[in-house]
This record gives structure tokens, sequence and C-alpha cells, in this order.
């Protein structure tokens, strides 16, 4: 059966827990500042003319800044030069963040809409080894709140025990080389990781 309508999904699912309603929030608490503060890893999602896209972003615990209680400033680095977030939002600047923190299992949650911001000045603020950000974006709050623990336990995705021995799937280079039908040699996740750090800022 294909779900069409809410009172099937509501039927479906239940009704909501009240608390899952009241621990809503429009304005970051000291719960949240700490979260974000505490954080060196998010996902982003955004939406233009192509779609919904979702990116991650993570650098040192607290690359974030909470600049009020209803505004987050998220520097953004060199990297693969898509700029597909940062396109999605001059089209609509709705987006949707995901902060975690390893081995703890909620997650925080944060609804907003941003703008693209280049300022020498606040580029500079978020300056790692002397190399500032390329551009900020500016994220107003609409709705944050922390997601519950049962996808981490269901997944057991910090839980060292779970974890693979070996690597999954191929390496990048390999992936790339057949996602384009490209014939380059292969470069080996070693050579790889340690040609990103030299151009990580």
């Amino acid at each position: 059966m294909k779900i069409t309508y809410r009172d099937q999904l509501r039927a479906l699912f239940g009704e909501v827990l009240p608390r899952s309603l009241t621990k809503e929030l429009t304005a970051f608490d000291a719960h949240c500042c700490q979260f974000i503060a505490a954080s060196p890893f998010l996902m982003i999602s955004s939406s233009g003319p192509q779609g919904i896209d979702v990116t991650p972003h993570g650098d040192a615990p607290g690359f974030v800044a909470v600049e009020d209680d209803t505004t987050l400033l998220l520097p953004d680095r060199p990297g693969n030069a898509r700029v597909d977030t940062m396109n999605n939002i001059l089209d609509d600047p709705r987006v949707g963040l995901i902060f975690m923190i390893p081995t703890v299992r909620e997650t925080l949650r944060v609804r907003g809409r941003a703008e693209l911001l280049v300022d020498e000045a606040l580029n500079a603020r978020f300056a790692v080894k002397g190399r500032p950000a390329l551009a900020v974006l500016r994220i107003k709050l609409d709705c944050a709140y922390i997601h519950c623990a049962k996808s981490a336990l269901r997944s057991g995705i910090w839980q060292p025990e779970t974890w693979p021995s070996e690597r999954p799937v191929a390496i990048m280079s390999q992936m790339m080389n057949d996602h384009g039908a490209l014939e380059a040699p292969l470069e080996s996740d070693e050579a790889m990781v340690e040609r990103y750090r030299k151009k990580l800022y």
C-alpha cells in the first residue's frame, strides 16, 4: 500500500509523544551550544533546481560558531569546488543540519535559513594554520532539537566491535575511475589522504 495521506501515516506510526514536540527550541540553549562546541562533524541539507543535496562538513570541534542564540556561523574550506550547497542556497535559503559527536549517540538537528557571506574579517576569524575561510554561511534558526539515540544503537556506529576489520568498499581512485569511465593510475588510500592533508585549509 502506498501512503498518500497524513492520517494513514499517523495510523501506521501512532501518535507523536508530547515530549517529542516540547523539546523543539526556537533559540539555542546551553545544551545546544555545548553540543555544537563539541561537534567535529555535521551534515547539511539544501534544495535547489537539481533537487535535494546533503553535504558533509568537518573540522576541529567547535568549528561552527554560535553567533547568538538564533544564529550559527559555518565556515567553508577549499574542497572539490562543486559548491552544491552554496548554489542551492542562492535559490532556496532553507537548510537542515545534523551535528554529530563521536561516542555520543544523540545528534542535534537544526533547521534554518542560510545566507552566504564573503567578508575579510569574518573569514579571518575562522582561519586555521593562517589560512582564512573562503566563505561563511550565516544560518538563522527556525527550530533545533536533540534527536534520540535509537538510530545509533541500531547501527552500532560508535561501537568498535561492530566496525569492519577491513575497508568494505573500493578505494576512492578506483571508484572515481569506474564512475567516470577513466583509466587514470590508481592512487593508494594512504597517498590520497596525504594529498588531502596538504590541501585541507
